[in-house]
């Protein structure tokens, strides 16, 4: 029932691709520990985004945070985050030492508009993709807008996220067949290459009210009191997405896998 057990992915990631990627493999069985900065927060989303993950607080430009960080990433088996090329060198944390610390690490890493090229430093996010990707001329036509607009979900991230997932278990499978580490890296603008090489050519309905059954039947208790999380987007026969760590604040946990 939970495939992953045993998997212990440390998550530097942020909105929202990368958690959607590390919470799907926690529904999985795998153990997820989030490090966020010091007073660090995504007040809308974290009740959604930490489901089954420990979140702990530590400042990687602080030499003891760092050193423990360190301890972290080499008894860590995945690690995920979503920082641009460059900023993980500027924490000396770059791939070099990274490899030393953890010969067999896997990796997997995003950003907004790939790992080479012009824009590779670029901050950016969802929404700010879908403009400049021409997605978002899509969602002009939609809303009947003059303006360009942002579609009314976040499609790339979400959908990044579950890509990312499924290249985490490539390396998984890839480490357990030939005992070597490796590292993927996805960006958002690359999934909305994909999408759009995919258009819908028959006009569809897509309603923003919610029904029952998109919600799970189990209610969740929390900081935040009782909640229903919305069904699990896939399944595995055999093998049911769940979380046994309800979701949590940021922080809410010393910088540990237990």
């Amino acid at each position: 029932a939970h495939p992953l057990k045993g998997l212990r992915i440390l998550d530097l990631t942020r909105v929202l691709a990368g958690p959607v990627a590390t919470r799907t493999l926690a529904g999985f069985g795998a153990t997820v520990l989030r490090i966020d900065p010091p007073r660090w927060d995504e007040a809308n989303v974290v009740p959604d985004i930490t489901l089954g993950k420990r979140c702990a607080f530590l400042d990687l430009r602080q030499e003891a945070d760092r050193s423990r960080f360190e301890d972290l990433l080499s008894t860590a088996h995945l690690f995920v985050h979503g920082l641009r090329p460059g900023a993980l060198e500027g924490l000396g944390l770059g791939a070099e030492r990274r490899r030393a610390l953890a010969p067999n690490l896997m990796e997997v890493s995003l950003n907004a508009y790939g790992a080479t090229g012009p824009w590779a430093k670029r901050r950016g996010f969802d929404s700010l993709v879908q403009m400049s990707s021409g997605i978002a001329d899509a969602g002009r036509q939609w809303a009947g807008r003059n303006d360009p607009t942002p579609l009314p979900v976040q499609a790339l991230d979400h959908a990044t996220g579950y890509l990312m997932a499924a290249a985490a278990l490539r390396l998984l499978a890839k480490a357990v067949s030939d005992g070597m580490g490796g590292n993927v890296h996805l960006s958002l603008a690359r999934t909305a290459a994909l999408l759009k090489a995919h258009p819908q050519n028959t006009q569809g309905d897509l309603s923003k009210t919610s029904q029952a059954e998109d919600f799970s039947p189990k209610f969740e208790s929390s900081v935040w009191g009782q909640s229903r999380h919305l069904r699990a987007p896939l399944a595995i026969e055999g093998t049911p997405m769940g979380w046994d760590r309800p979701a949590g604040p940021l922080g809410s946990v010393e910088a540990g896998w237990r």
